[in-house]
């Protein structure tokens, strides 16, 4: 299990109307963990609420880290929370970054996309590829200004592009044009409501972009759970055997039995539940492995996921 480390929340910044931006740093001095472009970091919670939000800084040794989080109508707590309950000097523990996003840093050219908070790793990406002196083109959309952050920040790359709704007729970002505009060694990296994932993924596939060049980050979970089978599960390191009924998942009947294993979302798009799989078929219904991974099954994650051959072994 990740150790968590301490850190003391230094400053909230007003990023928009419904988005603030919170940087964290050691509580008791000293460095940080380094976080690559597309890396998130796990604030735990009062109530047993743990919630991964996109770091919009990064670096090798990093003095701080700073998240977006964005007020959300429907708060299943932890934004709820952290809108109304942090306070500069409180002290959160945070498990270190983690990257289920990563940027490929050697391409010929990139397409970044970001809609609403999603644009937290993409300008994070940004920020890297102009490092290393990558060409780029960002797109940047949001229901209006009052709504988007890092405006200023954003529109100083010469090749960003910030498209807002209320300015734009009623007129839908044209997503498959930017996708059918890509090279042949263009990388291409979205994050956003799932609506824009799913149709940037379909874009993708119409188009003929090989899935490797294809990167996509989910807030929320892609496909229902795996709930419609029972079947066993064998925890091989524990040496227990248990029924997963029709209804339940995995990670509920773990930890029913009281078995612990890392998780956080239960939505399969955060990895923090991510097992190995010593045999059977899993029942895929994650939002992070890609189809060469899911074919491979060598790991899945067993909060969503569930299993298509009657037995299941899992390095637990």
């Amino acid at each position: 299990m990740t150790e968590s480390i301490d850190l003391k929340l230094t400053s909230i910044v007003l990023g928009s109307d419904s988005v603030n931006l919170y940087s964290f740093a050691p509580a008791g001095g000293g460095a940080l963990p380094p976080a690559e472009a597309g890396a998130h970091i796990t604030l735990l919670l009062p109530g047993g609420l743990e919630r991964q939000y996109s770091l919009v800084n990064i670096g090798d040794a990093p003095t701080h880290y700073t998240i977006g989080v964005k007020r959300e109508a429907e708060s299943r707590g932890g934004s709820a929370y952290v809108h109304d309950s942090l306070r500069v000097g409180m002290v959160v523990p945070v498990l270190p970054p983690q990257n289920h996003f990563p940027l490929v840093e050697d391409a010929e050219d990139y397409i970044l996309i970001g809609g609403g908070i999603g644009i937290t790793p993409i300008y994070a990406m940004a920020q890297r590829l102009t490092a290393l002196g990558r060409r780029f083109r960002l797109y940047y959309t949001a229901r209006s200004r009052s709504d988007a952050i890092l405006l200023d920040e954003i529109a100083a790359w010469p090749s960003a592009e910030l498209r807002f709704d209320d300015e734009c007729d009623g007129q839908p970002f044209p997503l498959a044009q930017t996708v059918t505009s890509a090279g042949s060694g263009t990388h291409l990296y979205c994050c956003g409501p799932g609506g824009m994932l799913n149709a940037f993924e379909e874009a993708g596939r119409a188009c003929g972009i090989p899935q490797d060049r294809i990167h996509v980050e989910y807030f929320a979970a892609k496909h229902e759970a795996a709930t419609d089978q029972t079947y066993v599960v064998e925890l091989a390191r524990s040496k227990k055997e248990l029924v997963v009924p029709k209804g339940k998942t995995i990670l509920e009947v773990l930890i029913a039995s009281g078995v612990y294993v890392s998780h956080s979302c239960s939505e399969g798009v955060c990895g923090a539940c991510e097992t190995t799989v010593l045999s059977g078929k899993p029942d895929h219904r994650d939002a992070i492995l890609n189809d060469q991974e899911r074919e491979a099954s060598e790991t899945m994650m067993i909060c969503c996921s569930g299993s298509l051959s009657e037995r299941l072994v899992l390095d637990i």
